[in-house]
């Protein structure tokens, strides 16, 4: 028996975590426990969650981390998730929106290569417009191109398999390779290139499935401007910003 947990991470996102919780409520494949780790929200974060539950067709866990950073609050996700009995994995942000069949193609792909499963990213169709969203595509394409050609990246570094960008809002990975690798670095973003590197050097079961459809929030535009957030997509961190304009 398999046993699958999502795990979203969320910080003052009472504008958006309703969207995303609406989204995994209306998934084909609700054979699931979500798991919201609260990383001390101030807001109505917390209180919107736990509504939630109450009519979720799924069982709803909320945990708090008071350590700072997604990547605290991932990795706490995680090992309680596995403490508690799951064997597949599956991440989303409280601000993204996962399509209908989001979580059956997670489990589809994890339980086909037993590794990393990661899914397609676009912009979501509330935020922005053609222009926002036009823009996300070319930001998210010039940090993939990057990632590819970064020196650092190549197998010469010890890593078994090419780099490909992978986005940690849509992304799932089975326990038993979560722990060999040593779980989310436990840091601010950005963690998930730290993460796919770790299991690049551990194994090559890792893919791409273009099913597992994750709208992705485009706000970082606003937060940072174009060029900020094509300083961030490059792997040039925030700059004098914030790591994380939630």
């Amino acid at each position: 028996m398999t046993e699958l947990w999502v795990v979203v991470p969320a910080y003052q996102e009472e504008t958006r975590i309703e969207g995303a919780l609406r989204a995994l409520a209306a998934q084909r494949d609700l054979g699931f426990t979500l798991l919201v780790v609260d990383n001390g929200s101030t807001d109505r974060t917390v209180e919107l969650v736990r509504a939630f539950a109450g009519r979720a067709p799924f069982p709803v866990e909320v945990l708090v981390e008071p350590e700072k950073g997604v990547g605290c609050a991932v990795d706490t996700g995680f090992r309680h998730a596995i403490a508690r009995g799951a064997t597949l994995l599956a991440r989303t942000d409280a601000d993204c929106l996962p399509q209908p069949g989001w979580t059956a193609a997670a489990r589809a792909g994890m339980l086909a290569c037993g590794g990393l499963v990661c899914g397609h990213i676009t912009a979501r169709h509330d935020e922005h417009g053609p222009v926002g969203r036009a823009a996300f595509r070319v930001l998210v394409t010039l940090g993939a191109a990057f990632g590819r050609i970064r020196p650092a990246h190549r197998r010469r570094h010890g890593y078994l398999v090419p780099y490909r960008m992978h986005a940690g809002n849509n992304m799932a990975v089975t326990a038993e390779l979560y722990r060999a690798v040593g779980g989310m670095p436990r840091r601010p973003s950005p963690t998930d290139r730290a993460f796919i590197n770790r299991v690049r050097r551990r194994t090559t079961a890792i893919v791409h499935r273009r099913d597992m459809v994750v709208q992705n929030s485009t706000r970082r535009i606003r937060a940072y401007g174009v060029l900020g957030t094509a300083r961030w997509y490059l792997e040039r961190g925030a700059g004098p910003r914030s790591t994380d304009p939630r």
